[in-house]
């Protein structure tokens, strides 16, 4: 189901790890950031916006992770478009015969069988450096960071007052860091963060990639909680955080151990590991 959060912007909310799709009303159809899941809500979707007598012209995806590249034929074949570096990056891992079985591996096995992969990150990167995204519609702002992944997008629908955070400003993950492939993976996402707070005062909505949509005041409390969180890290402290621990939310322990996991690597990186 769709649910408006602002004028011409609705979200969809996907049943794994509480994922949210962004649609924005346009001239002539619409734009649709970070599709969804499974293939029963992207077909859902697909019946949303065709009785509201929308059609997809143009998708974006915030980041090259699978949850975040998926499509269905039912949204059509308008052009799907991410930064540069996200394309690159998910060509790349996507370049071999072998790529969509190893992406399969990556999925709780509940639901593995029903994520459609055949149009998987097939997008087209836009020029380095381009400052809105390609579409005839409400200015949408691309600020480009790597704090979670390679070429990560956050989204600014102008004259909105919507951000859309991507796999950032979570209200029930923490800050996951790009460990795998990041000089500075802190550093990467202390910078990021000051990048939204440059914005916030522009925002009257947060959506984020996972989790539950905000307000200006809860824009501003989520980058203050993910810096705190961060740089507890850096300190090799404990975080306090509610997300993890016993204080997490029932059903999203695992969170703690993408934690834990996160602190160990921290640690082996420090030792020269």
């Amino acid at each position: 189901m769709l649910r408006q959060v602002a004028e011409d912007v609705l979200v969809h909310r996907s049943g794994f790890c509480r994922s949210n799709a962004v649609v924005v009303r346009g001239r002539a159809g619409v734009l649709l950031i970070d599709a969804g899941v499974t293939g029963a809500e992207l077909g859902c979707l697909a019946t949303d916006l065709g009785e509201l007598g929308q059609t997809v012209v143009a998708g974006f995806s915030t980041h090259p992770h699978w949850d975040h590249l998926l499509w269905h034929a039912r949204l059509g074949t308008a052009p799907r478009y991410g930064t540069a570096r996200c394309a690159d990056t998910a060509r790349d891992r996507l370049s071999d015969p072998g790529a969509r079985a190893r992406v399969a591996t990556m999925m709780p096995a509940d639901i593995a069988d029903q994520v459609p992969l055949e149009l998987l990150g097939d997008i087209t990167g836009v020029p380095a450096g381009t400052a809105r995204v390609p579409w005839d519609g409400p200015p949408v702002r691309i600020i480009e960071h790597r704090a979670h992944a390679p070429g990560h997008a956050a989204l600014v629908i102008e004259d909105r007052g919507v951000l859309v955070a991507g796999d950032m400003l979570s209200d029930v993950l923490t800050p996951m860091l790009d460990l795998a492939g990041a000089a500075d993976p802190i550093e990467d996402y202390l910078a990021a963060l000051r990048l939204l707070e440059d914005v916030a005062g522009d925002v009257e909505v947060l959506v984020p990639g996972h989790g539950s949509v905000g307000g200006a005041a809860e824009l501003r409390a989520r980058i203050e909680r993910d810096r705190a969180y961060v740089l507890a890290l850096r300190a090799g402290r404990d975080p306090g955080d509610p997300r993890v621990g016993p204080s997490a939310e029932p059903g999203w322990e695992w969170v703690s151990e993408v934690h834990e996991g996160q602190v160990r690597r921290l640690a082996e990186r420090a030792a020269g590991g």
